[in-house]
């Protein structure tokens, strides 16, 4: 089964940026929605930032707008979330998300089959 392998969380301070990857353990493998999404302990998963293969539909939480970018390469493979301007609330386990439909809202669980094992994020004040 296709896995997604996420990178480039860490530990940075406040304002500071980090850009975050996922990519499907096979090359080949295109999805129709990839979505990043995040957890901290004791509340639910949010979706973070969105996008849809091949069209300009690019979603994001209200939190981060402005400050954060979903990004895809040419090959629609792999996608990035970029952050720029973090803030200790944006701190958490950050998760890579993929569909085979491009439709529905965006931010909710039930809509992906596939995910990555998380990828941790600390912003410090």
């Amino acid at each position: 089964q296709v896995r997604l392998v996420e990178s480039g969380g860490g530990s940075v301070q406040a304002g500071g940026s980090l850009r975050l990857s996922c990519t499907p353990s096979e090359a080949t493998y295109r999805f129709e929605r990839m979505t990043w999404f995040r957890q901290v302990p004791g509340k639910e998963r949010e979706g973070v930032a969105s996008l849809v293969w091949r069209l300009v539909d690019k979603k994001y939480a209200d939190s981060v707008k402005g400050r954060f970018t979903i990004s895809q390469d040419n090959a629609g493979n792999t996608v990035y979330l970029r952050m720029n301007s973090l803030k200790p609330e944006d701190s958490g386990m950050y998760y890579c998300a993929a569909g085979t439909r491009s439709g529905g809202a965006w931010n909710l669980e039930t809509a992906y089959s596939f995910w990555g094992q998380g990828t941790q994020v600390t912003v410090s004040s």
